[in-house]
């Protein structure tokens, strides 16, 4: 048995804030497990970069930038750090992240609580001067008591340029008031305008949204990532809903809601947002996988690549090896001869 299969039992006895901090701090010694390398048939490309596999950490895990290459020893293909806001901010009051065990569902309001660009920016620096490679992006977000949100994103490309492999524009937690309001088509259009224009480069950038969009919002939404010159989709953060998914204890708390409950909604609006964008606009699918199955799921709906964080807490790291081997083997059966030839199977565009 591994140093960290014991460790899962141990931590689940702290709440799970501080237990994500004993986390964080154990990663930092260095003494995680190796991945195991994977199968060839993950490989793949996918915003210019090489993939040996497409399984990442999504945000949330890592606020700021302390494990990115312990992420990427531990097996995963990428790894993306934030969410960083251009000011420190504390968050929301404590306690804000509750385990529903029986679902393998979490409900977090953080609320970007993370220690801003300057503290980001020195560990992102300190690995490049180390070396260090992998796809590593930064998740930009908004201070809460900013009145021109997308300025903030502005000033996130203009901090980390040079030192983010991607970016993303989180505008879909529901934990910083009217951030979400951002989504909306004439905002939307001011912002990825304005973030756009602030690279110097061709940094990709990609755009993070809500499972909770009706039909009308996801068709704005595809417009404008189609006309804007956006790179990429995240699809999708937490949901605010709770009709049909978890009941029990913590149900009723507020927050964004991730974990297995999550699957269906994300993958369905993810299958959705591949149909609108007539799969030219590659997508990053994340939001309820715990499996190799689940991933194979969000592939076949339109993701390129595949973003989990939630499983990790009910499953340990053991579970990055176990994904690939089973989405390798899923491939294989169905007669994929690529990840790439995957994508999309289940999604009829004409």
């Amino acid at each position: 048995m591994s140093l960290a299969s014991l460790a899962l039992p141990i931590l689940r006895q702290f709440d799970p804030e501080t237990a994500h901090k004993l986390t964080l701090l154990g990663l930092k010694t260095g003494l995680a497990p190796r991945g195991k390398p994977s199968p060839d048939n993950l490989a793949i490309n996918c915003f210019g970069f090489s993939f040996a596999n497409p399984f990442g950490i999504a945000a949330g895990f890592d606020k700021n930038g302390e494990v990115p290459d312990a992420m990427l020893r531990l097996g995963f293909g990428f790894a993306e750090v934030g969410t960083t806001t251009p000011r420190p901010q504390t968050g929301n009051p404590r306690p804000r992240i509750f385990r529903l065990d029986a679902e393998e569902a979490v409900i977090n309001r953080l609320g970007f609580n993370n220690e801003g660009h300057a503290a980001m920016k020195a560990r992102l620096e300190k690995r490049i001067r180390c070396g260090c490679g992998g796809v590593v992006g930064v998740n930009l977000g908004a201070n809460k008591d900013t009145e021109d949100k997308a300025a903030d994103y502005v000033t996130g490309i203009k901090c980390f340029e040079g030192l983010a492999s991607y970016f993303t524009v989180n505008i879909s937690s529901p934990n910083t008031p009217g951030l979400r309001g951002l989504q909306n088509k004439a905002e939307l259009e001011d912002l990825l305008g304005r973030v756009l224009a602030a690279r110097t480069s061709d940094v990709p950038v990609l755009l993070k949204i809500a499972p909770d969009l009706v039909a009308a919002e996801r068709e704005d939404i595809a417009g404008v990532v189609c006309t804007s010159g956006v790179d990429g989709l995240i699809v999708s953060n937490t949901t605010i809903a709770r009709e049909g998914l978890v009941t029990g204890r913590h149900a009723g708390e507020t927050g964004g809601l991730s974990g297995k409950p999550l699957m269906d909604k994300a993958t369905e609006i993810l299958g959705d947002m591949y149909r609108l964008t007539k799969g030219q606009v590659p997508i990053v699918g994340v939001g309820g996988v715990a499996s190799g199955s689940d991933a194979y799921r969000k592939i076949r709906a339109g993701a390129s690549l595949v973003q989990l964080y939630s499983a990790l807490t009910f499953k340990g790291p053991a579970l990055v090896d176990q994904l690939k081997i089973d989405l390798s083997g899923l491939l294989a059966r169905d007669g994929f001869a690529s990840l790439s030839d995957a994508v999309g199977a289940d999604i009829d565009l004409t």
